[in-house]
């Protein structure tokens, strides 16, 4: 008897998945997260090991290098204290960066937009990078008095020029086919912006956000050297005067862990930020 049911459609056979696939790609992704992290600690490691090395054998005076453990002790003889002007450079830091961050993206922009204000201002801003910052310390004392005001500046200074430039070279070099793309779809100087200019300058200006980061530390330790009443470089200046070159050395151990986090958590923030990028360079 012939069956008058409807056919089932028929459903295209699929490549069986082997139970496995996924474990290789997953130990792949960890083999290459745990080299990543690998490599920084092993080169720490090895200047911890150079600095051991050198203190031990007496290659520099040990009232000017002491050894890593004298260096641990004198912290965690007094971490409280020293976690505590920890703090303040890192606000100092962290407040300094932001306001450069937003007067160096303005300007950059401001200078992208105009040829005249590019040409008019470009040699000013060259002229005041150029001025070595730490001879203007004495100088912002006089003008700002004591505290966290001149070293806001210290830091404002030393990180504004690589942030302008990195912008503006950012939006003066989008790549010709994306910007004759937006030229094609009628878009408008503020979609053309938004959609195509700015997307494009995002991984210049995180250069220039990157190489600020560092210089902010610096620029805060300068700072504090020259008008502080608290902070790492305080605790430089303070300690070192005494010969308690130990606690010395500790602080501007502290200032380099500040600096390595607040790098990697800018790393991170621009990996989050442009998964276009991250998926350009996921071979590397």
């Amino acid at each position: 008897m012939t069956d008058l049911r409807s056919p089932e459609p028929a459903v295209a056979s699929r490549p069986a998945v082997p139970a496995s696939a996924g474990g290789p790609g997953l130990g792949a992704g960890l083999r290459a997260g745990a080299s990543r992290a690998l490599l920084p600690a092993t080169g720490l490691l090895v200047a911890f090991a150079v600095w051991w090395l050198t203190a031990r054998l007496e290659l520099v005076h040990t009232a000017a290098l002491p050894t890593p453990g004298s260096v641990l002790t004198a912290f965690t003889d007094k971490p409280d204290k020293m976690l505590a002007h920890t703090g303040d450079t890192l606000w100092e830091i962290l407040l300094g960066f932001a306001l450069s961050s937003v007067a160096g993206v303005l300007i950059g922009l401001s200078l992208a937009a105009s040829r005249t204000v590019e040409r008019m201002f470009t040699p000013l801003l060259v002229a005041v990078n150029a001025v070595p910052k730490i001879t203007l310390g004495p100088l912002l004392v006089v003008a700002l008095g004591w505290g966290q005001r001149p070293i806001l500046t210290m830091v404002f200074l030393l990180c504004f020029f690589p942030i302008v430039l990195s912008t503006a070279t950012g939006l003066t070099t989008t790549p010709a086919d994306l910007a004759e793309l937006a030229r094609s779809l009628n878009a408008s100087w503020w979609q053309a912006f938004r959609k195509v200019r700015l997307p494009a300058a995002l991984p210049q200006i995180f250069v220039g956000l990157k190489v600020a980061m560092p210089l902010a530390a610096i620029g805060a330790v300068i700072g504090e050297f020259q008008a502080g009443e608290s902070g790492l470089g305080y605790v430089v200046t303070q300690y070192a005067g005494i010969g308690d070159t130990a606690t010395a050395w500790a602080a501007i151990m502290l200032v380099a862990l500040v600096s390595i986090l607040l790098y990697s958590a800018l790393v991170l923030a621009e990996w989050l930020a442009l998964p276009w990028v991250r998926e350009t360079t996921s071979t590397r």
